[in-house]
């Protein structure tokens, strides 16, 4: 399909050029560099009247193709962004630029640039000569300053410097007269030059998410200001003149250190000030024989990194990820080296209760357990959940071989992120999740009245004498919407109280009887009820079973409420209903007030059949998600909808002739683990094969997906229509694998030049990679093998001839590229982790698992075959190989 001129732009864009109706938009192709250079190659004259351009930056082309961008001599839009691919973390990957030709200064006509999600260390000295600009979009880069000649951009109305790693602003800010937005958000400022006060047309101005400790009085001067945005800094003072501002309506000073606020600042209603410690008292001060440094370091982790050093002095340290932790001054005693890694979600890394939400991945910072001096502040990014409505956020982690929520304040990143922050005196595994509000108080041997926050009817009466020692209880409250009751039990007059969960610290009873008061449940009163039809249930402590205790506690009734005595705590839920078997119902409903609707999607690569993807997502997700991806996949529709509970596990295995083409960690006799998270990212890349025939015909088979074990037989009709609700079996989706292209057949493999020894790539200590594995590899690499190339280091020179050499024929260049790069680096003992890096930069992390799975495998026979021949620890690893050969 050819590239078409088309009047589709983003929304951002649109905002700034609604006029433009020459558009040239390439970046929602694959190879859509490749095709621009084709076209100036071939249709360089009409290519002058184009005025809106957009190309992805995170092709391995972009380099190239920007130099031909002088010739677009009425270009007034130009996009070059990133962000367009995701690695394993599901985050924008940032673009490939890292600079500009100058010649793009001849684009005098150019209004908007958009040059965000890249990889830019400095602005190019081009763009503070486009004096036409009016937008320039730089966020997602890797900023350190900007030059002073930015004040050159006289007619620049929008600015955006969002998540760079600036320190300070030049002076020529000031110059900019005409800027209405600037955004500085999520950067590295620690303050501002007073020359900010110089933009009169500036009317929206975002700082949030920097160091600074206060504001120019210049930025009272601001008067066509309507929002300042200053939250989630390190304010320790506010300019009391913010409040005179005559077209203000948001101040946003949350989250920072105020403890004196200016008058003016109180009494304006525009003023956003939670999250500040106002009236508090300063905390002591160091002693005044420490010698340490007053200035706390701040540290800043690339990608690559995986620890960092604290000294006594303490840090500010921001990691890859987006977390941030501030080590206060003395919290160690000795420089010490802290370890971080992010992991998906899985059993070990997460521990969810009932009714909870997955809002981020799990941190693992190490040295587990180490107590801090003082505690350690951990602010981390999540998912903004749609409501908090009887709900609120909590950052849980795992302390004495169980997982506790700390206290956690939050605050808004954007849209759809949020800071999640806490204090801990140690470091192990940290999540962020959305639980049921939680009200909890000490209760004393006096007695104590516990009320619900979420209602205010529901209350615990604990009397003097309840208790000896002070105790601390817990209590959760779960409404259930009646329509939910009466869609599962088919029973119009079937109500309930809200559902209350209870809990204590201590294992032993209460020494006296505890009152509980309940409200009755909705259009039930006291003088009408029929006591025959009102139950009280009680649930175990999973809320797995639940039993009438109706006749064991005596149910005082008033108008609205119901009142009982009990001396443990577990979960309470009142019915009113006519059906005789209400614990079975109270289990069904309790069941799915748990569980969430969610498709499985099973996708077939376009270019390569045999790789197949699997996803298992929520019902609001699947259409955002096919559309996201049927450029790149092919696939039937998506599975029926499923009830799943959130950290569910279920398994996908293939049938009728398909299997899995290699081994995973995950995988058991040809089944994959999968564990469910409703907002997490559920997503598996497998090889299939057949061992079927494939030369003649291609092979049909399906996935399926199962809750615990596969059934020994599946029927025939099982392709056809799902199976009941509680069936262990969930959902099928066909797929097809077509009939075999020339690289599959053994006359390939002879193709291969064997001039040269057998390959093996690394070492006998690491696990090999032998010429067969890189066949198996080379058979999952589609057109993306020159970007894969390119990451491998190999020269555009090396890459052109494999082209030029084996025109038509992707699979011969895909083994020529592949063997090439093999040959060369035999000998270089890191070359298999240099391939897995390769993949993984090329947005190929199926296959650099696959290779890494294919190591370990070597690296445990290795140590199998070591104990097998009774070696001992002093034989060096090539003594070892010698005597294994033998």
């Amino acid at each position: 399909m050819d590239p078409q001129w088309t009047g589709i732009g983003t929304e951002e864009t649109d905002s700034f050029m609604p006029h433009i109706t020459n558009r040239l938009s390439l970046d929602c192709y694959l190879d859509g560099c490749k095709r621009f250079l084709q076209l100036t190659k071939e249709r360089s004259s009409e290519l002058v009247e184009v005025e809106f351009l957009s190309l992805s930056s995170n092709e391995a082309l972009i380099s190239q193709a920007v130099t031909e961008l002088p010739i677009f001599s009425k270009l007034r839009c130009l996009v070059l962004k990133g962000g367009h691919l995701r690695d394993e973390m599901g985050r924008c990957e940032h673009g490939l630029l890292t600079s500009l030709p100058s010649e793009l200064c001849r684009l005098t006509n150019l209004s908007l640039l958009d040059l965000s999600f890249n990889s830019f260390t400095d602005l190019p000295s081009c763009v503070t000569s486009l004096s036409s600009l009016s937008a320039l979009h730089l966020s997602y880069n890797q900023l350190q300053k900007l030059p002073d000649d930015i004040g050159n951009l006289v007619n620049l109305t929008f600015l955006s410097l969002m998540s760079n790693q600036l320190v300070e602003l030049p002076a020529g800010i000031g110059k900019l007269k005409k800027l209405e937005e600037l955004n500085l958000a999520e950067n590295r400022l620690e303050s501002l030059p007073p020359e900010i006060g110089g933009l009169q047309s500036c009317t929206e101005l975002d700082l949030s998410g920097n160091c600074i400790r206060e504001l120019p009085e210049t930025t009272c001067d601001l008067m066509s200001l309507k929002q300042l945005h200053v939250h989630s800094n390190w304010l320790d003072t506010v300019p009391a003149g913010l409040a005179s501002l005559p077209q203000l309506s948001c101040l946003d000073l949350r989250n920072n250190r105020l403890r004196f606020v200016p008058v003016e600042i109180l009494n304006c209603t525009q003023a956003r000030l939670q999250g500040n410690p106002i009236g508090e008292p300063e905390a002591e001060p160091p002693n005044q024989d420490d010698t340490h440094s007053s200035k706390i370091r701040i540290l800043y982790l690339k990608l690559n990194d995986d620890c960092f050093p604290v000294t006594p002095d303490g840090c500010r340290v921001f990691l890859p990820c987006g977390t941030q932790i501030y080590f206060p001054p003395l919290a160690v005693s000795s420089t010490l080296t802290i370890y971080f890694q992010t992991l998906p979600p899985g059993n070990k890394h997460v521990r969810l209760s009932h009714h909870d939400v997955l809002l981020s991945s799990a941190l693992e910072l190490r040295p587990h357990g180490i107590q801090f001096h003082q505690d350690v502040e951990i602010v981390i990014p999540c998912i903004s959940p749609r409501s908090l409505q009887n709900r609120e956020i909590v950052i849980r982690t795992f302390t004495d071989q169980n997982w506790t929520d700390l206290h956690t304040t939050t605050s808004m990143k954007s849209i759809r992120q949020m800071w999640a922050t806490c204090r801990t005196p140690h470091f192990s595994w940290f999540i962020v999740v959305l639980r049921l509000v939680e009200d909890c108080c000490k209760v004393p041997a006096e007695g104590k009245l516990l009320f619900s926050s979420v209602s205010q009817h529901i209350r615990v009466d604990f009397p003097a004498g309840a208790t000896e020692e002070t105790r601390t209880v817990r209590m959760q409250v779960l409404p259930v919407r009646k329509n939910v009751v009466t869609k599962i039990t088919e029973d119009p007059d079937s109500v309930t109280s809200p559902l209350l969960c209870l809990s204590q610290s201590s294992t032993n009873n209460f020494l006296r009887p505890v009152k509980i008061q309940l409200p009755l449940p909705p259009g039930v009163t006291g003088d009408s009820l029929d006591r025959s039809c009102l139950f009280l249930l009680h649930g175990d402590s999973q809320a797995q079973t639940w039993t009438d205790i109706t006749s064991q506690v005596e149910l005082e009734i008033s108008h609205i409420y119901a009142r009982f005595h009990v001396d443990h705590f577990s979960w309470y839920w009142l019915w009113y209903t006519t059906k005789s078997y209400v614990s079975e119902l109270a289990k069904n409903v309790y069941k799915r007030v748990r569980m969430y609707q969610v498709n499985f999607v099973a996708l077939q690569r376009k270019r390569d059949p045999e790789q197949v993807l699997l996803q298992c997502l929520p019902k609001h997700k699947v259409d955002v998600t096919i559309k996201r991806l049927r450029d790149r996949y092919n696939g039937p529709e998506p599975s029926d909808l499923v009830d799943l509970v959130e950290g569910e596990q279920f398994f996908a295995a293939f049938e009728q002739g398909l299997k899995l083409h290699s081994d995973r960690p995950d995988c058991k006799d040809g089944r994959l683990s999968f564990i469910f998270y409703s907002r997490m990212k559920n997503m598996k890349e497998v090889y299939v094969t057949s061992s079927s025939e494939r030369t003649e015909k291609p092979v049909k088979g399906q996935v399926s997906f199962y809750r615990g074990s596969v059934p020994e037989g599946l029927p025939d009709e099982a392709t056809k229509r799902r199976k009941g609700s509680h069936s262990e079996w969930m959902a099928t989706l066909p797929l097809k694998l077509p009939k075999l292209k020339e690289l599959y057949t053994e006359t390939t493999k002879q193709r291969i030049d064997h001039s040269l020894p057998p390959l093996n790539l690394g070492n006998a200590e690491m696990g090999y990679l032998t010429e067969t594995n890189l066949l198996s590899i080379a058979r999952q690499i589609g057109t993306d093998w020159i970007q894969i190339g390119m990451n491998l280091d190999l020269s555009y020179g090396d890459l052109e001839r494999i082209k030029h050499n084996n025109r038509e024929d992707l699979d011969r260049q895909i083994l020529d590229m592949l063997f090439l790069w093999a040959r060369r680096n035999s000998t270089h003992q890191d070359c298999v982790e240099r391939l897995v890096k390769a993949m993984k930069e090329s947005n190929r992390t199926d296959i650099a698992e696959e290779i890494q799975n294919i190591v370990t495998l070597g690296k445990q026979k290795y140590s199998e075959s070591i104990r097998r021949i009774g070696l001992d620890q002093g034989n060096s690893s090539e003594d070892s190989a010698i005597a294994l050969s033998q």
